[in-house]
């Protein structure tokens, strides 16, 4: 499918298939996609050679084994009730453009949940969490993980209260050459794949509409050894590129 193998050029093949096989059918009209590709060094690597296992704690109690980062050098690190931020940031690009990684550490191994209600309950949430002074760290540990995800979001954006776009009242006649078409949204796929290592982080996404007829400090520790919220924003619009969250590093794939 040609959509297909414009996201996965963008991608850089991180996308694959974003719409399945049998999404598009007789019925459909205009296909609307877009794509985002982000490559991010870290401003400071963390050595390979200190990386080494340890636990990670699950949502069910249960303990894994995973790659631990860690650093001796100061880091940007705020703590607040019920949790932790730290940022670390990306060497800028070629338009000197800024991007941090923002990683949300519940203070509790269980506190993941209410961490997530706290962050949709409030839309300055991400701006107003973010930490601006380096702190002198004491146990420091990130988790290496990749994560992979792709799902149909027509339910989660009409439970968000986005209903017309879906509905015999949507009209989208101003996107149309052919005015006379009336038509309405059938599907959305998203997907997304991250990969956050030694070097910086590699990440991607995309989505497809489909329409039919019809983002002196004392030494602080950091240890993200249990589920943990994080974000890629840009510092200076404080845009979201990618929001996610890593309940277990050891497994790739969440479909």
């Amino acid at each position: 499918m040609e959509v297909n193998a414009w996201v996965e050029k963008i991608t850089n093949g991180m996308v694959k298939n974003l719409l399945p096989n049998g999404s598009v059918n007789a019925c459909t009209r205009v296909i609307l996609a877009n794509a985002l590709y982000f490559r991010g060094i870290w401003a400071e690597n963390f050595d390979k050679s200190k990386t080494m296992d340890n636990k990670f704690h699950l949502l069910d109690g249960s303990v894994v084994q995973a790659p631990f980062m860690t650093s001796r050098k100061k880091q940007y690190i705020s703590s607040y009730k019920g949790f932790k931020v730290l940022k670390l940031p990306y060497s800028k690009d070629q338009e000197n453009r800024s991007f941090s990684l923002l990683v949300f550490l519940p203070n509790k191994i269980n506190g993941f949940q209410n961490l997530i209600e706290m962050a949709l309950a409030d839309p300055t949430f991400f701006d107003r969490h973010v930490p601006r002074e380096k702190s002198g760290v004491g146990n420091f540990m990130i988790p290496k993980f990749k994560i992979s995800s792709g799902f149909e979001a027509s339910r989660v954006l009409k439970s968000l209260g986005l209903e017309l776009p879906f509905s015999e009242q949507a009209d989208f006649t101003e996107m149309l050459a052919d005015s006379s078409s009336k038509l309405c949204v059938s599907s959305v796929y998203h997907k997304v794949s991250i990969e956050v290592e030694e070097e910086g982080t590699t990440a991607a996404a995309a989505t497809g509409v489909l329409m039919m007829k019809c983002c002196y400090i004392p030494p602080v520790d950091f240890v993200a050894d249990h589920p943990f919220m994080f974000a890629i924003r840009e510092d200076e619009t404080g845009a979201l590129l990618f929001l996610g969250h890593v309940a277990n590093p050891m497994v790739e794939t969440s479909m």
